[in-house]
């Protein structure tokens, strides 16, 4: 029979209109600095493992196999992928880190509200 109502209560609840909370709004802001950043390595990091690939293309002969420089210009079209793969953290680092500092107040703010309300 509890079973029963919980599951009930739950139903009902996900039907009623809600007022976003303060820890919504923390949330969402939280969401809000570190998802551009997110999205920003996953696209310079993929962009950078497409050209190593590129580059490993070239130097095994699988495109361009008709240029006497394919293999020159794979190993330099590889190893520029490879520097962008490994910066790639570094910059997502340095973005999060600017983007805390600019939203650092707000987010404090919100989190002493909560916690002071408790």
């Amino acid at each position: 029979m509890k079973n029963n109502e919980t599951t009930i209560r739950k139903i009902r609840d996900s039907y009623l209109e809600k007022e976003p909370t303060k820890l919504d709004e923390l949330k969402a802001l939280n969401k809000k600095i570190i998802r551009p950043a997110k999205v920003f390595a996953y696209v310079f990091g993929s962009v950078g493992s497409l050209i190593i690939g590129t580059g490993m293309c070239l130097a095994m002969k699988v495109i361009g196999a008709g240029l006497s420089f394919g293999m020159p210009l794979g190993i330099i079209v590889g190893l520029i992928g490879i520097l962008l793969v490994s910066v790639n953290y570094s910059i997502y680092s340095k973005k999060i880190l600017s983007r805390r500092r600019k939203h650092a107040d707000e987010i404090i703010t919100l989190s002493n509200e909560l916690l002071n309300a408790n």
